[in-house]
């Protein structure tokens, strides 16, 4: 497989698919809004923009399989699989916060061989392949070098449901705000595990997300340099629905704040 070759295909699939996003969002409508459960909407621009990325990915590697947000394929491949989220970020999309991402990863067997994110307002490209580094828009990207936690930005998620951990939480929070440059909270977790990739956050947490929301700006950081975790320290973060992305300088410091506040551990 030419990765590279590969890589620069996908790019285009998803510039494309990210000027439909680009263009429906300027005359968008409330009352195309769905509700999957509580706090987690979609509409038909997610379905849309999913169904166009795994009919043109499907040209690609045919006998590849999907795992998708909207179900839009249920097709399992022998080795090759893509994981895709067409919109990340679908709350800010629909009240019209310009910060929401497309994000698709390729894996062959176990193992993570391409990742592409998208920040489809600010036109970033963000993609890596294996075998080469991290590229925002063809520039090699590294993660941060910051190895002090009172000299970092950190990014985070909260909970839109299974409230239970909240308290928890919130303490982790607040210990962090007091030891750190300060909490970033972008609404798309593709778009905090890109950053984390370039070096504009140095680290991003949460939990209670789904492959397809990881899943492409995991490898990323990985392919820039940094770690990617469960909140445990260990590599199952996909399984376990909770990451913790670094730079490799910071990691044991969250983590025993992690440990300390938050009791899912």
């Amino acid at each position: 497989m030419n990765y590279e070759l590969l890589s620069t295909k996908v790019i285009a699939i998803t510039r494309l698919v990210g000027n439909f996003i680009r263009k429906e969002s300027m005359n968008f409508s409330a009352s195309s809004i769905e509700t999957k459960g509580l706090n987690d909407l979609v509409s038909y621009v997610d379905k849309t923009a999913e169904q166009h990325l795994v009919d043109n990915l499907s040209t690609l590697i045919p006998e590849a399989g999907f795992v998708t947000e909207e179900g839009t394929s249920q097709k399992k491949g022998a080795t090759f699989n893509w994981i895709i989220d067409p919109l990340d970020g679908t709350t800010n999309f629909i009240h019209g916060v310009p910060v929401y991402s497309i994000s698709i990863a390729l894996y062959e067997g176990e193992e993570p061989v391409l990742g592409v994110v998208y920040e489809i307002n600010r036109g970033e490209m963000f993609y890596s392949y294996k075998g080469a580094p991290a590229f925002l828009n063809n520039k090699v990207i590294h993660v941060s070098q910051r190895n002090k936690l009172s000299d970092t930005l950190l990014a985070t998620g909260f909970p839109y449901y299974q409230f239970d951990q909240q308290q928890e939480y919130m303490k982790l929070l607040a210990e962090l705000m007091q030891q750190t440059h300060g909490l970033r909270r972008m609404g798309s977790a593709a778009v905090d595990l890109a950053y984390v990739a370039c070096g504009r956050f140095d680290a991003f947490f949460e939990y209670n997300l789904n492959s397809y929301d990881v899943a492409g700006g995991a490898f990323l950081v990985k392919q820039a340099g940094g770690q990617v975790m469960n909140f445990s320290g260990g590599p199952e973060f996909i399984q376990k629905r909770e990451i913790l992305a670094t730079n490799g300088l910071i990691d044991q410091e969250i983590l025993s704040a992690i440990g300390k506040h938050f009791n899912k551990l």
